[in-house]
């Protein structure tokens, strides 16, 4: 019998959200070397499938794994551990993107002192429309006590 949690919920959603602007498509783009021109050339997106600028895979997938961190760390130190995403529609530039995380399994893992936590998600579009499926394995721990220099002005 696994031990039960002791850092978190089964069950905790959480969530975000993120506009992609040109811009923003362009600029992440860029920064991860992704020199599609889907992602920078407005009148080559336009006359492509899409109809479009569209963001690169790696930008909703990146935001969507960094909400984890982002969550968590407000009240305990995580660690992520394994992804596993699946690509179902593209972002188009001048989407709202909703993320949502849900904690599916979590137990207390000793010998990491921390809870393993399984979560599943999903990152949609403003109409509703699915375009990331995610699943996840993450380390989360209690936060570290603070020591006498972290709380000296």
């Amino acid at each position: 019998m696994t031990a039960p949690a002791r850092v978190v919920k089964i069950g905790e959603t959480f969530g975000a959200t993120l506009a992609l602007s040109p811009d923003s498509v362009k600029t992440f783009a860029t920064l991860v070397n992704d020199l599609n021109p889907l992602h920078h050339d407005d009148a080559y997106a336009a006359q492509s499938r899409f109809g479009g600028l569209i963001a690169s895979g790696t930008q909703p997938t990146a935001h969507f794994m960094a909400l984890l961190a982002t969550h968590f760390s407000q009240y305990a130190q995580p660690l992520g551990l394994e992804f596993d995403m699946k690509l179902k529609r593209a972002a188009h530039a001048n989407d709202v993107l909703t993320f949502e995380w849900r904690v599916v399994d979590a137990y207390w893992k000793s010998s990491l002192n921390g809870d393993l936590v399984k979560l599943e998600g999903t990152t949609k579009n403003q109409h509703g429309d699915t375009l990331v499926v995610g699943h996840s394995t993450i380390l989360v721990m209690a936060k570290p006590a603070s020591s006498a220099e972290d709380t000296t002005s």
